[in-house]
């Protein structure tokens, strides 16, 4: 484990929560050469640290807590009123643990941020509020920013922690990922400075971005693990040794242990892909065995297609152009592409729709391309432009289905039409549905 390099701004912070995160961060940050005070209602995890010890277990953490205090760097207090006035950064790590429907406990969030408001009324200098704890994207707005909204030199941002038990003071030391994202570049920069020494580089984005990463982070290591775990069962079924299977998957960096596919967009088509995961699923079937993650991922992909469907039909177009119609670019592969489903979809609601794919014509459409096609769209010829050019002067709204060369892209741009790229789709943002509240 590195040691920590010495903050060149040290801060004085106050660390509202003496938890897992917590004391942790609290610690650590006092390493750092920064002035913090931990703020905790429990007295026994207060009294710990003045005693430089910790008031738990984790590996590192006691040594940390005793060089703090030592130092003069690292203090406790149970009141949050004593110690505000000293402080220019809160950094919040209390706990929302999870309800028995699966919603999310803000009740210590809210106490403290009420508690905050009325500690507040009469300062001047300016506040930053960091909130660590995994709250629902649109907390630090809902919730923190609004119950503070008549205390102008206070500003709100989200910095998600990425900390293990059991390696919690590893990971702040050599983290993987540092975010913290909110609306005034300022005060984003400077919880992000706190940092500074550290070997990774910050990733500063908006305030929702932060408050969902951690979500995604969180759910894409679940993925794994039952990932691997279903993998496993098959091949052990199937007499396998399944650690070889994935040891020998996790050997691509390039496709498999990577960014690639990791990126929204559209759903996934062709030869391979749907083909595979059906064999997959039939097979496990026949063995008497139920792979629930394996078995949901092609339902998850004709959801993602249904959503795009629908994104179309509220398009404000009578004339809607298709680029592309194979199930990415560089191919003139037809098979299981989703664009002829959704083409077919959409006629069959009375659309008026025409496709350039600048790898097909129709005339050199045969063999499994052509009967897959024409059983879907038996008039296709008809929908065929001959060249970019004359769709753009057709249509009044365009969909892009897979990535074009830069050339055509600029052919799309100069054309001035209203663009759906289902390639890099993005939805717009829409309201939260459900309170950022937990109510």
């Amino acid at each position: 484990m590195r040691d920590f390099a010495p903050s060149t701004h040290p801060e004085r912070v106050a660390v509202l929560g003496l938890g897992y995160v917590g004391c942790v961060t609290a610690a650590c940050l006092a390493r750092l050469g920064h002035k913090v005070i931990g703020v905790d209602r429990d007295e026994f995890k207060v009294k710990s640290v003045l005693a430089k010890g910790a008031p738990f277990f984790e590996p590192g953490l006691e040594e940390l807590v005793r060089a703090g205090v030592e130092a003069g760097n690292l203090s406790a207090s149970t009141s949050l009123a004593e110690t505000l006035p000293e402080v220019n950064i809160v950094l919040i790590c209390v706990g929302t643990p999870s309800a028995k429907n699966g919603s999310l406990g803000l009740e210590q969030l809210r106490r403290v941020v009420d508690e905050m408001r009325g500690l507040l009324v009469g300062r001047t200098r300016p506040l930053t509020i960091a909130v660590r704890s995994t709250v629902y994207p649109g907390t630090c707005e809902e919730v923190v920013g609004a119950a503070l909204r008549g205390h102008p030199e206070v500003t709100v941002v989200s910095n998600p922690e990425f900390l293990r038990e059991g390696t919690a003071v590893k990971d702040f030391i050599e983290p993987s990922l540092l975010v913290v994202g909110g609306l005034d570049e300022e005060s984003v920069r400077r919880v992000a400075g706190l940092y500074a020494g550290l070997p990774v580089e910050p990733s500063l984005v908006s305030l929702r971005t932060a408050e969902l990463i951690k979500y995604a982070c969180n759910a894409f290591h679940a993925l794994k693990i039952a990932f691997a775990n279903e993998i496993g069962t098959l091949a052990a079924n199937l007499g396998i040794d399944g650690a070889e299977v994935m040891d020998t998957l996790c050997r691509d960096t390039v496709l498999n242990v990577s960014r690639a596919y990791l990126k929204p967009g559209f759903a996934f088509g062709g030869s391979c892909l749907p083909k595979d995961l059906r064999a997959l699923v039939y097979r496990a079937a026949r063995l008497d065995l139920k792979l629930p993650l394996l078995e949901s991922v092609l339902p998850s992909n004709e959801k993602h297609l249904e959503r795009a469907l629908q994104t179309v039909l509220e398009l404000p177009a009578r004339r809607i152009g298709f680029f592309g119609l194979a199930f990415k670019e560089n191919t003139d592969d037809l098979r299981e592409s989703p664009v002829v489903t959704l083409l077919e979809q959409l006629i069959g609601k009375g659309r008026n729709v025409r496709v350039f794919d600048p790898q097909i014509l129709p005339e050199r459409i045969y063999g499994t391309n052509q009967q897959y096609l024409l059983k879907a769209i038996p008039h296709i010829e008809k929908l065929f432009d001959a060249s970019l050019e004359a769709m753009l002067g057709w249509a009044d709204h365009l969909v892009i289905a897979q990535k074009p060369s830069p050339e055509l892209a600029r052919l799309m741009e100069a054309s001035g039409l209203p663009v759906l790229d289902l390639v890099s789709m993005v939805p717009s943002p829409q309201p939260i549905a459900e309170s950022a509240t937990g109510d």
